[in-house]
């Protein structure tokens, strides 16, 4: 396995993502994750339309959530995404969800993720070398760095 690069992206908590006990809803999370993912592919050049002109689309296969503490109205959240590539067609993604005020830790999101071949609909045997070939800035993604 390669050593986890880390993208951060930073995000305020909005009126609509709260719920009747006054903190974001469950799912929100998810939402924020994903968010936060797709702003690393750009930063690494991996744009959707990209992607999709490749006829390639990361997936998710497994997600799970550890929620640590509330997260409310205005706050302001940094979501990691940390991508660890092994040398099979997944990698794993761990995305700690982050006050940025005081730095306390409100959620992590664990995920492994592959790349679909859209016109196979299998997934990709080397994502590694496919990612690589079409990323601006593959670093981004630890994508270079297996071991």
């Amino acid at each position: 396995m390669s050593a986890p690069a880390t993208h951060r992206t930073e995000l305020t908590v909005r009126g609509y993502e709260i719920d009747a006990l006054g903190h974001v809803r469950h799912t929100v999370y998810l939402d924020y994750a994903e968010h936060a993912r797709w702003e690393a592919l750009a930063a690494a050049g991996l744009s959707a339309p990209t992607l999709l002109q490749h006829a390639i689309m990361p997936i998710m296969l497994e997600t799970t959530i550890s929620y640590r503490r509330e997260l409310r109205y205005d706050d302001v959240v940094a979501v990691g995404c940390e991508f660890e590539w092994g040398t099979g067609k997944t990698a794993r993604i761990t995305q700690p969800l982050t006050r940025v005020e005081d730095g306390t830790v409100a959620a992590e999101v664990r995920s492994v993720s592959g790349l679909l071949d859209l016109t196979t609909r299998t997934l990709v045997a080397d994502p590694l070398d496919r990612l690589c070939a079409l990323a601006t800035d593959p670093e981004v993604l630890g994508l270079g760095r297996v071991a």
